[in-house]
């Protein structure tokens, strides 16, 4: 004897194709607080340690870093967001025999490299300013220093959050 779970959205459904219109998408405020959710979870955590790098804790290290995250949102995100769907798409087509963990992995890396690179110019930017002698230099430390974290950090979301967060997208 088989036991199914009967949804909400199935009891006046007449059939399983019929059950299948009767699913309803995902609301997209769930999708924006989920999006918001990923850019402050990774944007907020390397931006905080990029400035700590540039700076140190100093009494304006708040007001320096929320600044240089709200930077890196206007600036580096949107590219981000954009650059994963691309190399997710990429990953696909030049390894569609790989296994989606694989590709997942591949792409964390990637993008780990990426965003690290564009939120360590912003953040070495907006502390130190485009003007300064040292800003290469300082730019490449912020890199550097910040990168172990950014990987573990993308991987970990490559591996656990991002299909789900993509699923949620799709729906």
């Amino acid at each position: 004897m088989s036991s199914q779970v009967i949804q909400p959205q199935m009891i006046n459904s007449k059939s399983d194709s019929d059950s299948a219109a009767v699913t309803s998408k995902t609301p997209i405020h769930i999708k924006v607080l989920t999006v918001l959710g990923m850019v402050t979870l990774m944007g907020g955590t390397l931006t905080g340690v990029m400035t700590f790098i540039n700076l140190g804790y100093t009494d304006s290290f708040f007001n320096d870093w929320i600044s240089s995250f709200l930077l890196a949102i206007i600036t580096v995100m949107p590219i981000g967001f954009l650059m994963m769907t691309l190399l997710t798409k990429l990953s696909e087509k030049l390894m569609p025999n790989s296994a989606e963990k694989t590709r997942n992995i591949l792409v964390g890396i990637s993008m780990a490299l990426i965003m690290e690179s564009g939120m360590a110019l912003s953040t070495t930017i907006n502390n130190i300013g485009l003007a300064s002698d040292g800003i290469i230099l300082a730019w490449f430390n912020t890199l550097i220093a910040a990168l172990p974290i950014a990987l573990v950090m993308m991987i970990t979301v490559s591996l656990t959050i991002k299909p789900k967060v993509e699923a949620l997208l799709k729906s």
